[in-house]
């Protein structure tokens, strides 16, 4: 006859010293709590000011440190929220990272609302702009390149490092041409780089935007118009770079001038370039890696921080790519088998 072992149990306690912070950690009606109970294999028990966790020692273990942290971040100032509290245990599963230290870095903050790192990548990626002076952020939708990027331009923009921020982008965008699209110049572009005026919106008085585009503080162009330049005293973001060429990405990157800072940002597996053509984005790993103050940061599915679907798309996608190219036919029989 067989003996069952059972997976041994320890208890541990965790003491918050401040009754405020007790309530910004558990939440509205617990609702913080909730969200933690389901993500481990430990019993979790509040009285008072104490909680107990009993559970396998690895799991425990796990939580008595996320506690510790969301103390840490409650003292910080930092709203804990579901989100919030669900990318600290992400963190510390992974031992990627302390999530006090990650989540509390505050960028700028506009009318209320915070710009924040939300990921351990985000943070390194926030943290090599700050000591690079070109920056590459490389990784799919919804990862917060641009936005961090131009939260940096916009508090470089402030603390009077720089006196101007460009933003550009290659103009294609999803199979489209400008020359096909109705109106005039301006008007095919302006719906083009509507994102950059969105995120701009987020991060400063509306009011003010144009006054400051007007002066020339704040450029928002496509790539073709920063040919024969030289930038200086300038944060210059330039979007959507899997859409350029190897020759602009050349022209762009040499337009660098003196007391300015460069941010490129792209996803390599969203090239809408024609005929199969080379996306510079690519090409320019290949050729600047490695070279003393420029730096690449790539991110994944990981940081995605919109929708949580989102990032399980990303993820099937990939899938998808890496069998593909192992097999060409796969792609023609997963089409018919969902026929």
């Amino acid at each position: 006859m067989s003996e069952t072992r059972e997976t041994p149990k320890t208890h541990a306690k965790v003491v918050i010293p401040d009754e405020h912070a007790m309530i910004s950690i558990l939440g509205s009606r617990d609702e913080l709590l909730r969200v933690i109970e389901k993500s481990f294999r430990a019993d979790i028990h509040v009285r008072g000011n104490e909680i107990t966790i009993t559970g396998p020692p690895d799991e425990s273990g796990v939580v008595v440190r996320l506690f510790e942290e969301l103390v840490e971040l409650a003292k910080s100032g930092a709203e804990l929220t579901p989100d919030s509290v669900e990318r600290s245990i992400a963190m510390l599963r992974m031992s990627s990272g302390k999530p006090a230290e990650v989540l509390s870095m505050d960028i700028i903050s506009s009318r209320g609302r915070t710009i924040r790192p939300k990921t351990v990548n985000q943070k390194r990626y926030v943290d090599m702009i700050d000591r690079h002076t070109i920056v590459f952020g490389i990784g799919p939708a919804g990862t917060g390149k641009t936005y961090l990027a131009m939260a940096k331009a916009v508090k470089a923009l402030q603390e009077k490092k720089v006196n101007r921020i460009i933003l550009t982008r290659p103009a294609v965008e999803a199979g489209e041409r400008l020359g096909f699209l109705p109106g005039t110049l301006y008007e095919k572009i302006d719906p083009y780089l509507r994102p950059l005026y969105d995120a701009l919106h987020d991060m400063l008085d509306p009011d003010s935007i144009p006054r400051l585009m007007s002066a020339g503080t704040i450029e928002v162009a496509p790539l073709a118009y920063m040919r024969g330049r030289t930038l200086n005293d300038a944060f210059i973001i330039l979007d959507e770079a899997q859409n350029t060429s190897p020759e602009q990405m050349k022209m762009f990157l040499t337009r660098l001038g003196f007391n300015s800072k460069i941010v490129v940002t792209g996803d390599v597996t969203q090239i809408d370039l024609p005929g199969g053509q080379d996306s510079g984005l690519k090409v320019v790993q290949g050729i600047l890696d490695g070279i003393s103050d420029i730096h690449f940061s790539r991110l994944t599915s990981a940081d995605v921080v919109r929708h949580k679907l989102v990032s399980e798309i990303v993820d099937a996608y990939g899938k998808y790519d890496a069998a593909i190219a192992s097999d060409p036919r796969a792609a023609g029989n997963r089409s018919r088998s969902r026929r």
